[in-house]
């Protein structure tokens, strides 16, 4: 997949960040340049005692501290230098020892990694002395995180969208989602939902507003009903007449939808017996689930609905983004609002800290089982990277370090090359 797609960004190279590759570089270069001075100038003082004439004891002294301390240095340099490359680029076995030993390392690394960081014991023990819910409670609560985290998921939404937008996903929606419907038996689907709005009153409340409507209706079409009763009325009959039997009209049919308001009204009894046995036909009738069944399919088929699912996937995903975009966001705002509830539940409520900590504790348990492919794969990503590139990363991060083990050998095996040299002519004067 090329590179941008997924919406996430690459993983990062191994060794020091490019804005500390440089600080790495030059701590290195100035250690290695103090190690080698210090060795050259061991080497200067041994060779200028040959000038003296008649060397006292303080001169051997010197020159025997002088040689130990180029012995030493050159070892420590030797043993260092070889653990990147080869010293002076000679063949010497044994010595470039990171990359001729790359495989090795990966294989071992891999293996460390797995039997003593991803054991349960470990795991479960730093889980538990870093108390995750607390953690994560306390740095939730604040305005600034809950800012921090909603602009991190917010910049990372686009690009993810984007590629939830591609052509053959929503080819893919279509279809899903078109064949769930079709594989849906929706009869018993509807008798629960009508059964539930029936129990809850739900029902009871849509017959009393559909009876105020009719109620609304009437009375905002009385004249039209007297102009209906005039156009069907015999030519001699009187319009205070016809005025009359509209108004009788328009209150009778008001009496009897005041009348469906009341809870015990027959025609309501009749409804309420209506919808239950058309319910019970919903889930028990196979010719009601038929009709249902076919009339869906009917409605699935029609070219508008086709329509609307071809483009349902593609403009939900432009709303979301055209959202995205905007100063005031509603996605923005839903999401720091929810961050900041989180939060703020997780502040307040222990038990839910202590649920946040078990569900962790659960996952890195589940972790756990994966460690052998988790150090296998470890091993397989170290045994990919080039072995010079390796070993000179590897440089830039401890080989500043290492210098000092370099200064170290010189200046040790001076002293020693001195207590040697004192002992001995003690041994001999003796």
């Amino acid at each position: 997949m090329p590179a941008g797609v997924s919406g996430f960004p690459p993983p990062a190279p191994f060794g020091p960040r490019p804005s500390d590759k440089e600080g790495a570089a030059q701590r290195l270069r100035r250690n290695r340049a103090v190690a080698t001075g210090l060795l050259a100038g061991m080497g200067v003082v041994y060779g200028a005692t040959f000038l003296v004439q008649a060397p006292g004891f303080a001169i051997l002294l010197v020159r025997a501290t002088a040689e130990a301390s180029v012995v030493g240095g050159l070892a420590d340099w030797f043993a260092v230098t070889a653990l990147f490359r080869h010293p002076l680029g000679l063949p010497i076995p044994h010595t470039a020892i990171i990359p001729s030993n790359k495989d090795r390392i990966a294989r071992a690394l891999g293996r460390f990694i797995e039997r003593n960081f991803l054991t349960r014991e470990a795991l479960l023990r730093k889980l538990r002395d870093i108390h995750v819910g607390r953690r994560l409670a306390e740095w939730l609560s604040t305005p600034e995180t809950a800012s921090l985290v909603t602009d991190t998921a917010v910049a990372a939404l686009p690009p993810l969208v984007r590629s939830l937008s591609h052509q053959d996903l929503q080819e893919f929606f279509q279809r899903t989602v078109g064949e769930q419907l079709q594989q849906t038996d929706l009869a018993p689907i509807l008798g629960r939902i009508i059964r539930l709005l029936s129990a809850s009153g739900e029902a009871d409340e849509l017959f009393e507003r559909a009876a105020d409507v009719a109620m609304d209706w009437i009375e905002d079409n009385r004249q039209r009903i007297d102009e209906l009763v005039a156009e069907h009325s015999r030519w001699w009959i009187p319009t205070a007449i016809n005025r009359r039997v509209a108004n009788a009209i328009v209150t009778g049919l008001m009496e009897i939808l005041e009348g469906l308001q009341e809870p015990e009204n027959e025609a309501r009894q009749k409804f309420r017996e209506a919808l239950n046995g058309f319910v019970d036909e919903l889930l028990t009738s196979p010719e009601r689930q038929a009709e249902v069944s076919a009339a869906k399919n009917r409605i699935l088929g029609h070219p508008d609905v086709q329509a609307w699912l071809n483009t349902v996937w593609k403009d939900a995903s432009q709303a979301a983004l055209d959202d995205l975009t905007r100063p005031d966001s509603r996605t923005r705002a839903a999401l720091f609002q929810t961050v900041t509830l989180i939060g703020g539940a997780l502040a307040t409520d222990p038990a839910l800290q202590r649920y946040v900590d078990r569900a962790v504790e659960h996952l890195a348990a589940r972790l756990i089982a994966w460690r052998g492919e988790i150090g296998g794969f470890i091993a397989e990503v170290v045994r990919g990277w080039d072995a010079q590139t390796l070993s000179e990363r590897l440089e830039f991060v401890v080989g500043s370090d290492l210098q000092y083990i370099r200064m170290n050998g010189t200046i040790v095996g001076g002293l020693a090359g001195a207590l040697i040299f004192i002992v001995t002519r003690i041994l001999a004067e003796s």
